[in-house]
């Protein structure tokens, strides 16, 4: 065992049998495991929150394969490290089978030129890529190696599969098998909750914990609820306020405005927060959502949320959570109605996209003198001269006499 790798890294797996987790994609049945086993791989993506097993994956096919397996990191590596990979693949001395499977962990981190000088050697089939990514590689990864890959979706892994791990890693003895350790179930349970679906926080979490516990008169280190937790801190929020979570918990937060649902609202309000996102940000959500969802149905709401992002920008963080929690709830349970969002959607489709013709004459202005020889202002009628202050004219072009844009709703004060 070397203790001075973490204990996450000494408990990667070592074959399928041994794999934990994603059974979505790794059962027995599925084509990832029957291609693994017989060594027929094509290019893969892994795509997956941080901690899943993407790089155990790696390892695991790496242990498998016959061909030359070549590692490189996206952040630390570039043009010159995938070109020196190829070659070696290319040479027949140093790789007989004329094949390689090039891991780039982080792929995400390849700029386009660099991901664009893989592409002809997956083409050709010099190289099996498996790239491994944290963000969505529909944005993030050249769309030609997309094409030429097999997308895999791995899941963050289940409170039972953690504590599975964590119990393998308490009797191994290249994991903590070699140390006297009393942990309790519940304890157990406690890290692979905490952990949220990251195998490598709760392996990681379990070794500062062990180490950083003094044995007893007994000669055992036990490991008890609070221990556990001040190692592991806090809950770990699947949350990257840059990455793809930040666009799924946002859609998410303002779904449940719209949907009038005020406990979700303040859920994925939360998650947001936790993870770090702009309040500002956060509260342009809101006024968007009062304007777009509530509209004519409450136009109070918009006055609510406006002053909520005033107040956000004028407080900050702690005490704006609160701010954005009320005006959050207040749109969430504000009736509903998209007439005013409808229309101008339908106003802007027409203007940009056919003849709609002029402006009547008689509501142009005619703010010099002389105008009103060419029919400017001639013939208008000012509402306010008129019982109840409302006089039928014309006012939309003659090409668009008759056209409804605004269509009051039930909801619509």
């Amino acid at each position: 065992m070397d203790i001075n790798k973490p204990l996450a890294y000494r408990m990667r797996p070592k074959n399928l049998e041994e794999y934990i987790g994603q059974e979505q994609v790794l059962g027995k049945d599925k084509l990832l495991y029957r291609t693994i086993k017989a060594d027929r791989l094509s290019s893969l993506i892994l795509w997956g929150p941080p901690g899943c097993g993407k790089t155990s994956l790696a390892k695991v096919i790496s242990e498998t394969t016959k061909y030359s397996f070549k590692r490189i990191n996206a952040v630390t590596s570039g043009v010159a490290d995938i070109k020196r990979a190829i070659e070696e693949a290319d040479n027949p001395l140093l790789n007989p089978s004329g094949k390689c499977i090039l891991f780039i962990d982080e792929i995400h981190r390849f700029n386009k030129l660099q991901q664009d000088a893989l592409l002809p050697f997956v083409e050709d089939g010099t190289v099996i890529l498996i790239g491994a990514t944290t963000e969505n590689p529909y944005f993030e990864v050249n769309k030609a190696l997309i094409s030429r890959s097999m997308v895999v979706k791995l899941e963050p892994l289940k409170k039972e599969e953690i504590v599975k791990i964590i119990k393998n890693a308490l009797t191994n003895k290249e994991g903590l098998g070699t140390f006297n350790i009393k942990i309790s179930e519940e304890t157990i349970e406690t890290i692979a909750d905490v952990s949220n679906g990251d195998v490598r926080t709760a392996l990681n979490g379990l070794e500062v914990a062990v180490l950083t516990t003094k044995m007893n008169s007994n000669g055992i280190i036990e490991i008890t609820n609070e221990i556990a937790s001040e190692c592991l801190n806090k809950r770990k929020a699947l949350f990257d306020k840059t990455g793809d979570s930040h666009y799924d918990n946002i859609s998410a937060f303002i779904k449940s405005m719209r949907g009038s649902d005020p406990d979700a609202t303040v859920f994925y309000l939360a998650r947001a927060i936790n993870g770090g996102e702009d309040p500002v940000f956060l509260a342009r959500r809101i006024v968007i959502a009062a304007s777009e969802d509530v509209g004519l149905a409450n136009p109070n709401a918009l006055v609510v949320a406006t002053s909520a992002m005033q107040a956000v920008s004028m407080v900050g963080m702690p005490e704006a959570r609160i701010i954005l929690s009320e005006a959050a709830i207040y749109v969430a349970n504000s009736k509903k109605s998209n007439a005013s969002y409808l229309a101008i959607n339908k106003a802007l489709e027409d203007v940009a996209s056919r003849d709609t013709g002029t402006i009547p004459m008689h509501i142009r202005n005619a703010p010099a003198e002389g105008m009103e020889q060419f029919g400017y202002s001639v013939g208008y009628k000012y509402p306010h001269d008129y019982p109840g202050h409302i006089v039928e004219q014309q006012y939309l072009p003659d090409k668009m006499v008759g056209t409804k844009y605004f269509i009051k709703d039930e909801n619509c004060e």
